[in-house]
């Protein structure tokens, strides 16, 4: 019983101790930096001309996930034109920011 005890406090101890997944990020620089990202991905319904598919709104998206895409884009992994255009140009820095500021929105 106190060995679970101690394992249980351990574990809550670490969980408190440790970094939220947004900490890595800054929303007020990623709200700075999603200018370009609401021309598609805010506008509800929108679908782009070419290649014809539903544009996805991100607003509210899982941090990890957002990350994940950025990046993908950054390195090509992801096939899309526009979006491997922004990706290549955002630092890692950037997609922390952009992904923390967008998790956090309401979708």
């Amino acid at each position: 019983m106190t060995r679970s005890l101690l394992l249980a406090s351990l574990l809550v101890t670490a969980a408190l101790a440790a970094p939220s997944a947004h900490a890595a990020g800054d929303k007020e620089a990623g709200r700075l930096k999603t200018y370009s990202c609401h021309g598609c991905h805010g506008v509800p319904g929108y679908k782009n001309a070419y290649p014809n598919y539903h544009v996805p709104r991100i607003a509210g998206q899982n941090f990890e996930y957002l990350v994940s895409a950025l990046k993908s884009y950054k390195t090509g992994e992801r096939d899309h034109p526009t979006m491997r255009a922004h990706g290549e140009s955002l630092s890692a820095q950037d997609i922390d920011d952009i992904a923390a500021y967008l998790a956090g929105l309401t979708p």
